[in-house]
């Protein structure tokens, strides 16, 4: 299981590609030899997702067994499992980035790498800023979260 944390500022170069930080790329290397899969983030934050290969391997078969008479369900299936990149690291460590995924997520030259246990989202580090920023005063606090103490 993986346990990536954290927020890492990035470069993307002019091809489209990344460099993984070293510790994370340890982690992925040790955890799947390198092999991940890339998609978009469905929940309408335009960001990528990382999986780990075996963390893909887990939910794929959960998204194709959704009911997919549900227009919802289609929508998502499309988004994720249409816009899925398998990859590989290369030897320094670098994925190239599609062009359709660096359109979805508005990448550019600077990224940011935010942790989420079990995969790494990437941002577009305008983005990202910008996210931070907004205010949740609006939202109504999920039940699942009253509880929480931080």
């Amino acid at each position: 299981m993986s346990n990536f944390l954290g927020s890492h500022a990035i470069n993307m170069d002019a091809k489209g590609r990344l460099a993984i930080p070293a510790k994370l790329r340890e982690e992925i290397t040790q955890l799947c030899g390198g092999r991940i899969v890339l998609t978009v983030n469905p929940s309408g934050d335009r960001c990528l997702l990382l999986y780990p290969e075996p963390e893909w391997d887990v939910l794929r078969p959960q998204i194709d067994a959704l009911p997919n008479m549900n227009a919802r369900v289609r929508r998502l299936q499309r988004l994720v499992i249409g816009n899925a990149a398998p990859m590989e690291l290369d030897s320094a460590g670098r994925i190239l980035v599609p062009p359709t995924l660096r359109h979805f997520a508005h990448l550019e030259k600077k990224l940011m790498l935010i942790g989420q246990g079990n995969k790494l989202e990437i941002w577009s580090e305008e983005r990202w800023f910008e996210w931070l920023d907004e205010s949740l005063d609006d939202e109504e606090i999920p039940p699942e979260m009253e509880a929480l103490s931080l």
